[in-house]
């Protein structure tokens, strides 16, 4: 008698019907992602034909690299639009580096958030900020509700889980990459992943698309055996409908 194994869940496969991508950098030569307006076209579309239904793109915000201002951003937004064929919802936000300056530019100026008051912010991949849980606070007091993006890269806290908690308690939520359920960023990355999902910790995802390399990915299986907090995160994205 043979046996056929059951073929691996490609990650394309669980994205839901009008699914909200918050986090992705989709602008044209603004920072890291998109090169050009036919590079952005290309990565949206593609996106699109995995299901993506609409998009809120998230260009950095990262002092002495990307020197991104909010009207840079609003300026590249109403462009982009009015450039290319986009055919859904569309429209920028941003993905703020907690530094040194991040304080007093929130205590200065409206930030770009995702909807109302949700604002995507980000930590060095080499350490957390000192003053981290300061930031949090101040950010809160002036009225921005912080999701931290991709906990599950900040690969110095991969043995302490009693930090993601008080991060939590801190008033931060989660949103995983996607990529990172296949194994995409690494084995350390996958391994937190894994423990975040199953304390049901993550409560949206984003795809990060920079380029066709992150977006061709999708069709990589996923490695994790337990899909279901991860299609919750998945379907949570839905309080985002631009």
């Amino acid at each position: 008698m043979l046996f056929f194994k059951k073929p691996k869940t490609r990650l394309v496969d669980l994205i839901p019907d009008g699914y909200i991508d918050i986090h992705s950098h989709l602008l044209p030569n603004i920072d890291d992602g998109a090169k050009d307006n036919e590079d952005s076209q290309l990565l949206i579309n593609s996106l699109k034909d995995y299901g993506f239904s609409e998009f809120i793109t998230t260009p950095h915000v990262l002092t002495g690299v990307w020197n991104n201002t909010r009207t840079d951003i609003e300026t590249r937004e109403k462009e982009t639009i009015n450039s290319l064929d986009i055919n859904v919802p569309f429209k920028a936000a941003a993905e703020y580096l907690m530094d040194d300056t991040f304080q007093s530019l929130f205590k200065s100026e409206q930030l770009l958030t995702l909807k109302n008051n949700y604002v995507l912010v980000e930590m060095s991949y080499l350490n957390p900020p000192m003053q981290l849980y300061d930031i949090l606070f101040e950010l809160q007091i002036a009225g921005y509700k912080p999701i931290l993006a991709h906990p599950e890269r900040y690969t110095f806290y991969l043995n302490n889980m009693e930090e993601y908690k008080k991060l939590k308690k801190a008033g931060c939520s989660f949103q995983m990459n996607l990529l990172s359920v296949t194994g995409y960023y690494g084995k350390a990355v996958l391994e937190i992943s894994k423990k975040l999902l199953e304390s049901d910790m993550i409560d949206y995802v984003g795809s990060d698309a920079h380029h066709m390399k992150h977006v061709n990915s999708f069709k990589n299986p996923v490695v994790i055996k337990n899909h279901k907090n991860l299609e919750k995160a998945l379907n949570n994205n839905s309080q985002f409908k631009i």
